[in-house]
């Protein structure tokens, strides 16, 4: 009976990561394509040029993979080396992930002050050569979200030293509207909307993080389970 559950779990634990790494390899497979194909999207910080859609997409893709690929080949070979680093892996990432949502907590404040500071100082940079990346990323998000400037639409006069904001801002868009009358704009910033986006969906994005922590904590149990049930038999069971 013993020997069967354990087979059990080395086979769910196996299946689990292999869905794990095959949705690792998507993920990275997705940021290439947007490295290569959109690489002129870009960053909207300049203090971070290197944070980008893709470069983000990347890193989660490669991590995944890495991850899933230790207690996938750690499960099915009843590796105990490869199951002891897929659970120090998790657990890593597991307080990581606990720390930076504590630090964002205690210092929300001044998070939401710095972020807000370096948005606007990235919009002096959007007339400028080589910052193609910045200038779309900021079409696209006006545009999208119906909003204009960081704080306002007057952010982009101050970054610009004109009364112009751009086109991508006009509630009609059209070549040279922004430079008409202001009734013609989206009048609120980007930064609200997104608070307000993240306020609406504050339900969606915890269950979320719950569904994440519960498949971490699944994860880290089942590998500690094969693997001291591997160490106590002193050999491999087989299916």
């Amino acid at each position: 009976m013993a020997r069967g559950c354990l087979c059990c779990v080395k086979y769910m634990l196996f299946l689990f990561n292999l869905l794990f790494w095959l949705g690792g390899c998507g993920l990275l497979g997705v940021g290439v394509w947007l490295s290569v194909s959109q690489g002129s999207f870009a960053t909207l910080s300049p203090s971070f040029p290197s944070i980008s859609a893709a470069n983000l997409i990347i890193t989660l893709g490669s991590v995944i993979m890495v991850t899933g690929f230790l207690g996938c080949l750690g499960a099915i070979k009843e590796n105990k080396c490869l199951l002891l680093s897929f659970f120090i892996t998790l657990l890593i990432i597991l307080l990581a992930e606990l720390i930076l949502l504590i630090l964002f907590f205690v210092y929300t404040d001044r998070v939401s002050e710095n972020a807000r500071r370096d948005l606007k100082e990235g919009l002096a940079l959007y007339n400028t050569d080589n910052n193609a990346g910045l200038r779309n990323a900021w079409d696209t998000i006006q545009s999208e979200w119906h909003c204009c400037g960081v704080n306002e639409y007057t952010d982009w006069h101050a970054a610009l030293q004109e009364k112009v904001v751009p086109d991508r801002c006009c509630q009609e868009i059209s070549l040279g509207c922004g430079r008409n009358a202001t009734n013609q704009l989206w009048t609120r910033g980007c930064y609200e909307k997104v608070e307000e986006w993240l306020d609406d969906n504050k339900h969606l994005l915890g269950t979320i993080a719950m569904c994440v922590l519960v498949i971490q904590l699944l994860g880290m149990a089942f590998s500690m389970t094969l693997y001291q049930q591997i160490h106590r038999a002193g050999k491999k069971y087989e299916a």
